[in-house]
């Protein structure tokens, strides 16, 4: 049999087929398969659904691997405080960590001011003696700490409710700010107007101090400033005036937040009683005396170096000078001055016995006569030195050459 003959054959055989399977099944048949075929399409829109669902999760998968089924996690406040740095004992004075550490890395350190430590050491003993004598009490002023912080922060950290004295250094140009706790204004309040020793001072909170009140701590106020300028005085002669009293921090601005200043905590107890009062000087304050704040304490004579000074004195005892003997001067217009000549005499109001002055870098030293010594010109002197002699002791330099 031809290939051609087995296409025919097979071709009729599936007509036949269809032709059967349409006649046998029928209308039922028609209806089964049409409903079979949306079941079909059912199926197949589901499987699609399926697929992209799981081809989603497979692309999330790849983009963050080890996410996938797991929330995000949220820091909590100890964590966040830990991040930037803030912590709740910060007036411990610790290292600062985080970001706050990095803020306040442009902050001077005071221990770059070796001087200051000394002059508030300085302040607490005379404090200690000037306080009993004006509480008519044992007062004992011990330092806390000295810290650099920025002013703005200071201010908003300040317990209120509070007394502050803004004073001015008057040599400096410029100005400090004591603060005065709760605590330490009602101790003082009840010290002086004679409250019992063993008890508590009675505290009031909720109003305004009353004008007795505030008397008194500014008679307090400026007892302390008087022990800070004579604290200074060794290093720098300054008189701390007192300003205003405030009880408002806004009303105490005496410099910009941004800016760094010293923080001097100082602890009164007098008893059963006391506080702590802070002097707060923005290092803009002291720039006046920051050569003098480098320095090292040498002893005694606070910052003075002796050696050096002897050293000092040898050198200068040592140094060339030039000597100069004037004999006239003339003062002439610059026409005449033009006019000279070679050859030209210049008259001098002077005889061969005029008093000749000796000078020295333009400073009158002494006078003298004219003479000859042998082949040579010279001066004899007739009179002392002018004021050289009272300058070089107070100096103290004649007693180190001797």
């Amino acid at each position: 049999m031809a290939p051609e003959d087995d296409d025919l054959d097979q071709d009729e055989m599936a007509a036949a087929w269809e032709a059967e399977a349409a006649g046998d099944g029928g209308d039922d048949g028609a209806e089964g398969g049409a409903e079979g075929g949306d079941g079909d399409d059912g199926d197949a829109d589901a499987m699609a659904a399926d697929w992209e669902a799981s081809l989603s999760e497979d692309e999330e998968e790849e983009a963050m691997p080890g996410m996938s089924g797991a929330a995000e996690r949220v820091l909590n406040q100890d964590e966040i405080d830990s991040l930037l740095g803030f912590e709740m004992d910060d007036d411990a004075g610790g290292d600062k960590t985080g970001i706050r550490a990095i803020i306040n890395s442009a902050l001077v350190s005071y221990e770059r001011l070796p001087m200051l430590e000394i002059v508030f050491d300085r302040l607490v003993r005379l404090m200690t003696t000037s306080l009993r004598n004006f509480t008519s009490d044992n007062v004992e002023v011990s330092l806390d700490n000295i810290t650099s912080i920025r002013f703005g922060d200071y201010l908003n950290s300040i317990p209120l409710p509070a007394i502050l004295a803004v004073f001015r250094a008057r040599e400096w140009d410029n100005f400090g700010l004591f603060t005065v706790d709760s605590n330490l204004i009602y101790s003082i309040v009840d010290v002086l107007l004679g409250g019992r020793r063993g008890t508590a001072a009675m505290r009031i909170e909720g109003r305004p101090y009353t004008t007795i009140e505030l008397n008194l701590v500014q008679r307090m106020v400026e007892v302390v400033l008087q022990d800070a300028c004579a604290a200074f005085e060794p290093l720098s002669p300054v008189n701390f005036e007192l300003d205003r009293l405030e009880t408002n921090p806004r009303f105490a601005a005496i410099a910009r937040p941004a800016n760094a200043a010293i923080l001097v905590k100082l602890r009164i107890d007098m008893e059963d009683r006391g506080g702590r009062i802070e002097l707060m000087l923005p290092y803009a304050t002291l720039e006046p005396i920051r050569e003098l704040l480098l320095q090292m304490f040498m002893g005694e004579k606070f910052g003075r170096d002796s050696i050096w000074e002897g050293h000092l004195a040898t050198e200068l005892w040592s140094t060339e000078v030039e000597l100069d003997a004037l004999l006239d001067e003339q003062v002439m217009s610059l026409r005449d001055v033009m006019k000279f000549e070679v050859g030209q005499t210049l008259m001098l109001n002077c005889t061969g016995n005029s008093t000749v002055q000796l000078r020295s870098g333009g400073v009158p030293i002494t006078t003298g006569r004219m003479g000859r010594v042998g082949n040579y010109m010279g001066v004899l002197v007739d009179k002392p030195l002018k004021q050289t002699a009272s300058r070089v002791e107070a100096m103290g330099l004649r007693g180190d050459r001797d």
